[in-house]
């Protein structure tokens, strides 16, 4: 579901006004390659990326998210950055702005597809051929690829 419940019914309350919200982005790593999906609003690469529903843990909603979003199972290894987005103002008016939680992600199984309909293609790509992305998704990636136990912070 591309704009969660929760969400729909803030913007009934605020309107189009300034919603912070929690993120996470989730870098699923395979061996030498790593998991992107294309965007169906944009038609941008990223890693998967979502919003954290109200109680939930932040790397079980990477999860979800990548099994709802790609049809790949995956467990968090670690935390890998922490960072604020720029605002973003959405065709229909909202703006949101995210505290992104980026971790890294093993791969466990299945094969991708882009299963909920917010992206047109999901797909491995290996770690030295990747498609074009924004400088905000490099780097995201970037740092859940850095080794070291310790999360990056955006400064």
């Amino acid at each position: 579901m591309p704009t969660p419940d929760f969400v729909l019914d803030l913007r009934e309350k605020i309107g189009h006004d300034p919603l912070w919200l929690s993120g996470v982005t989730a870098v699923v790593i395979r061996g030498d390659e790593v998991l992107l999906v294309k965007r169906s609003d944009t038609g941008a690469w990223t890693p998967v990326t979502g919003v954290i529903d109200p109680g939930e843990q932040p790397a079980v909603a990477g999860a979800r998210e990548v099994l709802e979003e790609a049809d790949i199972v995956a467990v968090p290894s670690r935390l890998a950055a922490i960072g604020v987005t720029a605002p973003v103002t959405y065709g229909n008016g909202d703006v949101s702005q995210y505290l992104d939680l980026t971790f890294r992600f093993d791969y466990v199984s299945g094969e991708p597809f882009p299963a909920d309909g917010e992206n047109t293609e999901a797909a491995w790509f290996a770690l030295d051929a990747l498609p074009e992305m924004s400088a905000e998704m490099t780097t995201r990636l970037a740092n859940a690829l850095a080794e070291g136990p310790a999360a990056r912070f955006e400064f």
